[in-house]
Formats: structure tokens, sequence, C-alpha cells
């Protein structure tokens, strides 16, 4: 059978999942009657309710007697891992850019990866039905994008297609009929998309994504270079350099058929399937024939830029709430999470019952904070911190991230004053249409840890800010952090509403009446810049003398609603996030106050 392997690559929400489903849909691989996920490439809880795709995804489908292989790529920088390997299994790009927002910098990101790869994309604008749709000048966008990421002039003479995949119809024209559905689209792969290139010799695979399987173990996904694989056949492992990993037997060979992954007797060279068998096989090594002596070339792994500590939930309150509470159970599900994601580098820390994770972005360290306390997990973790090298020369260097921000004019003096706060330089603004403005800077990492939510309150909400690694640069100095103090609660129990009332004065509370808190945990926010120990459980005293009613009705300020993001942008160093399956708190490391004041004089002696 003819084959074609194609990657869709958009920005975050440009509708690259919802055009997947319209393409199984419209090639049968749905039956008429069935019942249909919406966005299926987004199985995780968390991709669908974020609107984002995490994990790199294949599906296949049939169109007039060729198999075409979709693979679904992250748009998100903090996933950038997946993206640059996923590349390496396909021959075609579809660039799937919204008619209203034009090309933004996860579209650049990995669309300068598929054209230094040689990739010839086929631009798909999507959402030509939105009412401020401008599908000319998005597609000068496209093409001023790629000049700049240098593409070659095959590259730049891109065929173009209009539609809207959320409707499920493509046309070469912009005002073209809208009856053909997909059609138009999967003609335009088969004519302009080549058939993988079929290299001469025994079996070799690049190993692309990875996963962990309860059932199979650890699974490789990638395309067969060369040769044939069966069930139960002898390979080894080479990694990058050419060492031998491991010698084994594939027990399993699964290639995509629609959504589902099915077991086969043979795979050829030029198709995508997933391998099992191999426990010590990864991203970038080579799977092949024990005859075969050289490795694929592979692009090694961009470097995690943020770290953080998880440890084991030592609060008064630990166990409560969560199923999964020691040390090695989190340990155990890190390096778990670790076997299946190559952007994340697990190990031990030097504390006891604490493990240090570092990854590409607070996005990603988030996002797997989120799931490990729906799984049931508790813990408690530290500020993230920003990885810092020396360079050759022995200087310190630490990560620069672009930053692109649109914004309503109004609101960019206050963009461009805070981001200069953070030590980041502006180096273009220009107007974007419709009185907004773009502005791009280049910016610490450090600086950036806990902006986009002051961005969103600083604009009303209007902003939109994306971000993508840039490189490393010499370290730009301090960054103010945080300038107030906290409120820390100085007993166990629960809190009281008159409590919270009397200290409303001191500083806006966190908490709830009602709401359990211990000593140590923070409670509010101090309007100073000192930390101060409050009492949250002392309760109105009774008497009998009677009082006008309007002094019984306690009525307090709304808290601050700390959501996980935000808590971990919020805490200082000498502060934890508390996170449970049902709660989010946050706590000073050190609970006790005369432990804080002896750690306290030991750090000034130390600086000293």
């Amino acid at each position: 059978m003819d084959l074609r392997n194609v990657a869709i690559i958009a920005h975050v929400d440009h509708g690259k999942t919802t055009l997947v489903d319209r393409l199984l849909q419209q090639s049968g691989v749905y039956r008429e009657n069935q019942r249909v996920v919406e966005r299926a490439m987004d199985s995780n809880d968390l991709e669908r309710e974020r609107g984002i795709t995490i994990l790199a995804k294949a599906a296949s489908v049939e169109w007039q007697g060729t198999r075409i292989n979709i693979v679904d790529t992250p748009g998100h920088a903090d996933f950038g891992g997946e993206v640059e390997r996923i590349l390496n299994m396909v021959d075609g790009a579809l660039v799937l850019v919204d008619a209203a927002e034009g090309p933004l910098p996860q579209t650049k990101f990995v669309v300068s990866k598929a054209l230094k790869m040689g990739l010839k994309p086929i631009v798909v604008i999507n959402k030509v039905d939105r009412s401020d749709a401008r599908p000319t000048q998005v597609v000068n966008e496209v093409f001023d994008l790629f000049a700049a990421l240098d593409a070659s002039d095959e590259q730049l003479d891109f065929p173009i297609l209009y539609g809207s995949a959320k409707q499920g119809w493509m046309s070469e024209k912009l005002d073209g009929p809208q009856d053909q559905g997909m059609k138009p689209l999967f003609d335009l792969v088969l004519k302009h998309v080549k058939p993988p290139v079929v290299e001469q010799g025994p079996f070799r695979l690049l190993g692309t994504i990875i996963e962990a399987n309860n059932y199979l173990g650890r699974i490789i996904t990638g395309r067969i270079t060369s040769g044939a694989v069966k069930p139960n056949q002898a390979v080894k492992v080479l990694d990058r350099e050419g060492k031998l990993i491991e010698t084994g037997r594939i027990t399993k060979v699964l290639a995509f058929r629609g959504l589902e992954r099915q077991p086969v007797d043979v795979a050829e060279a030029g198709d995508i399937v997933a391998l099992a068998g191999l426990p010590n096989a990864t991203v970038a090594m080579t799977i092949c024939d024990p005859s075969v002596e050289t490795p694929i070339p592979a692009q090694p792994i961009d470097p995690p830029t943020l770290a953080m500590t998880f440890r084991v939930n030592d609060s008064p309150l630990a166990g409560t709430e969560g199923s999964k509470v020691t040390g090695r159970m989190i340990r155990d599900r890190l390096l778990r999470e670790a076997e299946g994601n190559v952007a994340l580098r697990v190990r031990e820390s030097d504390d006891k019952d604490a493990m240090e994770v570092a990854g590409r972005g607070e996005l990603q360290l988030g996002i797997l904070i989120e799931t490990m306390r729906r799984e049931g997990f508790e813990l408690s973790v530290s500020r993230p911190k920003v990885l810092l090298r020396r360079n050759e020369a022995g200087e310190l260097e630490e990560p620069i991230e672009e930053v692109v921000i649109d914004v309503d004019e109004e609101h960019s003096g206050v963009v461009v004053q805070k981001m200069s706060e953070r030590k980041a330089e502006m180096t273009e603004m220009r107007p974007s249409g419709g009185g907004r403005v773009r502005l791009v800077f280049h910016a610490p990492t450090r600086g950036l840890i806990g902006y986009q939510g002051e961005l969103l309150t600083d604009t009303r909400g209007t902003a939109i800010m994306n971000r993508l690694f840039h490189g490393y640069a010499p370290h730009k100095g301090a960054i103010q952090g945080r300038r107030n103090g906290v409120l820390i609660s100085n007993d166990k129990g629960e809190a009281v509403a008159y409590a919270l009332w009397n200290l409303e004065d001191r500083g806006p509370m966190m908490i709830e009446p009602g709401w359990k808190v211990y000593t140590g945990m923070i409670v509010g926010e101090h309007t100073r810049d000192n930390d101060l120990i409050v009492n949250v459980l002392k309760g109105k005293q009774l008497t009998n003398i009677r009082t006008t009613s309007k002094d019984e009705a306690v009525r307090l300020t709304p808290p601050i609603k700390m959501t996980l993001e935000k808590a971990l942008a919020y805490i200082q160093d000498d502060e934890l996030v508390e996170v449970t399956p049902s709660s989010i708190r946050l706590r000073k490391k050190l609970l006790d106050e005369n432990d804080r004041k002896k750690a306290e004089r030991t750090k000034e002696a130390e600086t000293v």
C-alpha cells in the first residue's frame, strides 16, 4: 500500500486537533452512527480542559488506496522536546494558521525546525468563518515568517488551502466551494507530500516517542528507515554515539489504524510503528538488526531550564485528603514519568524524602503536579528555580526566552515597564492591527516566573503572551521578587470569620471561614514587607449584653484565590506549596517560628 507521513504544525488553539477529527470522520474511520468524542486526539483530561496538546500522538487514515499517517505535534514550546523528534518521522507538514491571529511564536518554533529538516509545508488557513478573519494578510505574514526563517525557494512556493475545520470543509480558493468537505486537503497531501524514502539494508528504526505501558512495558514509536520488523525478531539498541545499550527481542509490533494501535505480523520500511519488548531503549536511540553497526543520526534533546523539588507532605494535615503520601510512592511515580517524557530530568535531591525535577518550563511542571494530584498524591513543592550554567570562560549564564506580547495600545506602557523591571530587553514594537501592539522581548526565564497572572491583571485580560527558548546569555543580576510579607497562622484549627474580619486591615486573606489551618501555614498577604504571625482562630467573646444587629454580621472581603500556577510563582525560597487532591495551601518550609529565626540567623552569618 502507498504511504504518506504528515505532521500537523500549529500554534496552541489554532484548531489542529479539530482538523484531525474531521479527517478521521470523512475518511470513514468512524462508522456513520458512531458516537464521536470531540477533539479525539486530546485524550488526556488536562489536554481537554486547557485546550492544548501535550503529548504527540499518531493516527492513520486511508484515502483512495493510500495510507496517510498523521502525527499531531504539541504547539507549546514547553513541550518542544516532543516536536523536534516527531518531524524526523514525516515527509511533509501541514502548517495550520488561524485566519484572524496569524502565525504566532510557537508556530515559528515548530516551523523553523521543520524548514531546517527540509520539509515542504502545505499552509492551511483555518477558521476563515471568523468575523475578524483576515486570510490574505495572514498568508503574507506566513510568507514573511518562512522567509525570515531562511526557507528555500521551493519551501516558499507553498500550496495554500482555506477552510474551517469546525464546519468540516477546505478549498483551494478563498471564496471556493464549501461542499467538497476535506477532499481538497486529502488530494493535496497525496500530490504534494512524497512517499517515505526507503533505504536498502537490514531493519533500522529511530526511537521518536516513548511511553510506559502497564501491560507491554516500555513502548517506542518511530519510522522504519530500512528493512522490516516482525514480533519475536532479535534486535539491538545503539545510542547516538553508536554504543551498544541492549540486545533483545521485539514482543509486539503495533501499527496505527485510525486512532487505535493494532498488532501486525510484519511492518515494512517507511511505516510508523510502535515496538514493545525493549526495557532500556529510549528516544534518539536506533533499534536495529544485530548486523548494523552505525546508528541513525539523531538530534540531541534540548536541556531543561527550570527545576523544582518535590517532597513528602509533612504538614499537620498530611494524609487527610490524599491516598498516596509516602516518599517511595512519589519517587516511583516521578521515575515512571521520566521514563515516558524525555524533556524531564528526575534525580534524588540532597534532602531526604525529596526529588528534584527539571523541565522546560512552568507549564510542563505545573501539568505534572496537576496530574499527580488527580491521581490521589499529596506532596509539597518548592519555588521553581532556573538552571544556570558556566561557559568555558567560567562565567555564569542563564536561559533567555523570546517573549511576544500582543496587547491593546493603551496597556503597552505598563507591559514595557514591568518587563524592564524583570531585566527584559525589547527587540521589536509594531502595530498588529485593530488598535493592538506586538511587543517582542528577550527576557531571562527567572524574570518570567509568575508574570502571566500579573500581565492579565495589568491589561484587564486583553494581553496574549507567548514564550520561546532563545538560548543562554550572561547572568543579568538580581531581579526584584515579591515585595510583600505574608500572614502566618500561629495555631492549628478551623478559621473563624470574626478573626478574619479583624485581620482585614493587615492585608488580603487567602483562606475562608471554616478552612483548616495549622501553625506555619500562610493565610494571607501582609500589607508590609515583613512576615506577621496572626491568630485566625479567635472567636468573638460572648457576653450577656445586647448589641445592635449590624454589629453581629461580619462581612468579609473575598479572599485571593490561589491556583497552582499562581501559588508556585507567589512563594519565596523559604516557602512551599502543599498540593493535595482537594486543596492547594501555602506554608513556610519551617513551620516552627523558632526554627525560622534560627535559620535566618545562620543565613545572615554565612553572608557576612
